[in-house]
């Protein structure tokens, strides 16, 4: 999402400030690091959307005006020291030119395990598929939903899961009391199999399945004086999602506008999570790579 509400903060307001009784809740996950990236590219900035690799290494991100990079991270005593880019492109439409002027808010990512590349889009509601990353662009089926979501609060997360099962979250529900729907794509169709409960003001930015089978869920919060993020878990099964596990929730300012979540398993064993922030092209925010751990023998760990 492109985060249009006034964010004219300093970067050390942003940093810095915690609101009273909204610290860090340590429910499940240990911060490993924070890394702050900067890539000399008029294109860079607004990354909406992140997918890695089963090693937590080769990495697919997407920018919110359409331009995919292809990387690695490099680690060292296991943070993120550097991140060494191997292809920076704009995505194509479906016509096979580059995408047009209501075309690039692409939000959310998904990569089955074939290569093809899924991705949402805002303003024009679709989801389109990519068999290569030069690509000419192939629309899935819109379900009837699509063209009623609100102009800046699309599908902002998309996950697929071990069968190939393809999974899209909207970023609203649209009432406060009103639980999120969890769309599915499955034979060449959408179905809306079950909800996704929603809790407090958090807004769904980014989802992804864990080697766990696990559907893991990023939501964010806009204090109004800076972002929230907050990382839940659900067992996804055919009746719905169970066994609810709520693993993180950062105070205001802890990290930027975190919006893409990937996830997958150490070598040491334990589950992380990595987090990729939204600076909307702005200069007072920033564009930071952000990882935690689940702790062994804890819920989820």
């Amino acid at each position: 999402m492109r985060f249009r509400t006034c964010v004219a903060l300093t970067g050390a307001l942003l940093a810095g400030l915690a609101l009273a009784g909204s610290a860090s809740a340590p429910e499940n996950a240990r911060a490993m690091g924070s890394f702050s990236w900067h890539l000399d590219d008029t294109r860079f900035g607004g990354l909406s959307a992140l997918e890695l690799d089963a090693d937590g290494r080769s990495f697919v991100a997407l920018t919110d005006r359409g331009t995919r990079l292809d990387g690695q991270f490099r680690r060292e005593s296991d943070r993120i020291i550097a991140i060494d880019i191997t292809g920076i492109r704009d995505l194509r439409n479906d016509r096979g030119a580059g995408l047009g002027r209501y075309e690039t808010d692409a939000e959310g990512l998904a990569i089955r395990r074939d290569g093809r590349m899924l991705v949402s889009f805002e303003g024009i509601h679709r989801v389109w598929a990519y068999l290569a990353p030069d690509a000419t662009a192939a629309w899935l089926p819109r379900h009837p939903d699509f063209k009623d979501l609100q102009n800046n609060s699309g599908l902002e997360a998309l996950a697929v899961d071990r069968r190939g099962r393809l999974f899209a979250i909207p970023e609203h529900s649209g009432q406060w009391a009103r639980p999120f729907p969890v769309y599915r794509y499955e034979a060449g169709a959408w179905t809306i199999p079950f909800t996704l409960p929603r809790r407090d003001k958090f807004l769904v930015v980014g989802a992804d399945f864990g080697p766990d089978h696990r559907l893991y869920v990023l939501e964010r919060h806009f204090t109004g004086f800076g972002f929230r993020s907050r990382v839940r878990s659900f067992a996804v099964t055919e009746s719905g999602l169970h066994d609810e596990r709520r693993l993180l929730t950062t105070a205001t300012g802890t990290h930027d506008n975190l919006e893409g979540i990937a996830v997958w398993r150490h070598t040491d064993g334990l589950i992380r999570l990595t987090m990729v922030s939204d600076d909307n092209f702005r200069t007072l925010q920033r564009t930071e790579i952000v990882e935690y751990a689940l702790d062994p023998g804890q819920p989820g760990g």
